[in-house]
């Protein structure tokens, strides 16, 4: 079982920068992905981006595409997101999770991590 500590977040004004730690205690399957998603006020948990822990391929959502960048350490078993040009949609609690590649370019999760609080805000 593998668990997900992530980390990183704050409060950020709007134009700033964010960069996200996921690390995982356990064996990452390596067809899995490791990825985000994100939880706004009064809505749904959306995906935002995803890492192939087997070759590096990345994915993103259109909104997040030029703006945040992931990225894994195999040695250290964590993904990080940078996170640039932030703005007040990108509001949210960001959760790490990690589980097998969709068809759709998502993850179907597995496991997740408890979540960390990212506000932009003036």
């Amino acid at each position: 079982q593998v668990q997900l500590e992530d980390t990183g977040g704050g409060l950020v004004q709007p134009g700033g920068s964010l960069r996200l730690s996921c690390a995982a205690s356990g064996r990452i399957f390596s067809v899995y992905g490791v990825g985000w998603f994100r939880q706004a006020p009064g809505k749904g948990r959306e995906f935002v981006t995803l890492i192939k822990w087997s070759d590096g391929t990345t994915y993103y959502v259109d909104s997040v595409k030029g703006r945040f960048t992931i990225a894994r350490d195999i040695a250290k078993n964590t993904v990080y997101l940078q996170m640039n040009n932030l703005k007040p949609d990108d509001t949210a609690v960001y959760y790490c999770a990690t589980g097998p590649i969709t068809s759709a370019q998502t993850i179907l999760p597995r496991n997740w991590g408890q979540g960390t609080q990212v506000t932009v805000s003036s």
